[in-house]
């Protein structure tokens, strides 16, 4: 997410920092730099002479010119105005008091609402409220049939009708929705390939009838320019409380993200980071904004491992570190847990300094893990608990059962035995390096 952006600022950042001394010059010369990188990623030409202007009017005051370090000081100044224009805080999803709750996403077609609406059921059942999808999209071919598959695949029901009339269907919903005990309802409404009135018209009066909570802007992220100029359009006539950017897992060069909320003035709620439907992000400015700068995102990091990791199974892994009883399976079920936090790629992105410098050109094989996972799972049980029994024709064996080949086998239980040796280090108060299986060597 926004590595090509992230690439950018990095050179400029660089070059702030390895000033001895800032003068007027070289502060121009950063900001035209900027200006570039901006523009390169599709942000809006406006917004962009005014992040330059706020920074370059900061930026030449006398307490960074006076500053032991100038470079840094600056840096700062662009972290800070480039959570300004993302939002200077986080914004939550506001419910009412009324029951169901509603939210509405509304978009153009193929900016991703259908998924979305599944993802954000998902993130609201997690939350521990009881959703509704309700397929209010009768126009396109299979949308309603695509909703139900979503919401199945989710255990979370879909509310649909027969009807020709997305309004009677909404209306509808939110009856079904208090006889069925649900709280809150996604009305998934129809989008069109581009803004017309009849379009317009029909969300108008869902929003009259409905009168949602939350009126989500679902726009595609890997637009640009055209998601703003959408985006401009849709809030001039429904005037939506916020914003979604779908599709941040691709490469998109991240103008949309800079630009949407400051021209519409609508906070960006949440990021769709892939397929999965589990892989939503709230979207955080300060932590967006130490993403681009190459600060890394640990809180973000430490949020998903708290997600993903179970207290149980760690209090347990901590006693068999102690009574150095640390197996194959258990090594398997950690590596279990660090799928579920996601790619490596991005969770490595989220380290401070990895994503810049450490991790220029290496590609991160989330497949090591999967081989990994097959080469233990294709060992006996004795095996995995008794690596040292693991012969040459046990390891041919294993790795004709996993389809991996014998040097992998030994790579794997060559890591496995490094790993046992650096718990014995922690366990005698040592220093240690913890490496992550598949990842290249010194990480």
């Amino acid at each position: 997410m926004f590595q090509e952006l992230t690439e950018k600022f990095d050179a400029v950042i660089r070059t702030l920092k390895g000033y001895g001394k800032l003068s007027d010059k070289n502060i121009a010369d950063s900001m035209r730099e900027i200006r570039r990188v901006l523009l390169e990623a599709d942000v809006n030409y406006l917004v962009a002479k005014n992040f330059i202007a706020d920074v370059q009017q900061r930026a030449i005051g006398q307490e960074v010119l006076k500053s032991i370090t100038p470079g840094q000081l600056v840096v700062k100044i662009i972290h800070d105005e480039l959570k300004k224009l993302m939002g200077d805080k986080d914004s939550r999803l506001n419910f009412s008091n009324r029951i169901p709750g509603a939210i509405m996403l509304t978009g153009l077609q193929g900016s991703g609402k259908t998924t979305f609406a599944g993802k954000l059921a998902l993130h609201l059942r997690k939350k521990g409220r009881n959703p509704l999808l309700v397929a209010a999209d009768i126009y396109r071919p299979a949308a309603i049939e695509q909703l139900k598959v979503v919401g199945k695949s989710i255990n979370i029901a879909t509310y649909s009708e027969e009807s020709q009339d997305p309004v009677t269907i909404c209306k509808n919903a939110v009856q079904y929705a208090r006889q069925n005990m649900k709280d809150t309802i996604i009305l998934d409404t129809a989008g069109r390939l581009h803004i017309d009135d009849e379009l317009m018209h029909e969300l108008e009066n869902i929003k009259a009838v409905v009168n949602p909570d939350e009126i989500l802007f679902v726009a595609d992220g890997m637009t640009g320019q055209d998601a703003v100029n959408t985006a401009k359009a849709f809030v001039e006539r429904l005037d939506f409380t916020g914003i979604v950017l779908t599709k941040m897992d691709g490469d998109a060069r991240g103008g949309a993200a800079l630009s949407i909320r400051a021209v519409t003035h609508k906070p960006i709620k949440f990021l769709s980071v892939g397929e999965k439907l589990d892989q939503l992000e709230i979207f955080y400015p300060d932590r967006m904004a130490s993403r681009i700068l190459g600060m890394g995102d640990v809180v973000s990091f430490v949020e998903k491992a708290q997600e993903s990791f179970d207290a149980e199974k760690a209090a347990r892994l901590e006693q068999k570190i102690f009574h150095q009883d640390f197996t194959l399976a258990d090594f398997l079920e950690q590596l279990q847990q660090i799928k579920k936090m996601g790619p490596l790629q991005d969770l490595l992105a989220m380290i401070p300094g990895m994503q810049n410098r450490a991790m220029k050109g290496i590609q991160v094989d989330d497949n090591a893990l999967i081989r990994v996972e097959a080469i233990i799972n294709s060992m006996t049980l004795k095996e995995r608990r008794l690596p040292n029994v693991m012969n040459a024709s046990r390891r041919k064996r294993v790795a004709q059962g996993s389809g991996t080949s014998v040097q992998d086998v030994n790579k794997v239980l060559n890591q496995f035995e490094m790993m046992r040796k650096m718990m014995k280090m922690m366990k005698k108060g040592g220093k240690m390096k913890l490496g992550i299986p598949g990842m290249p060597s010194g990480f």
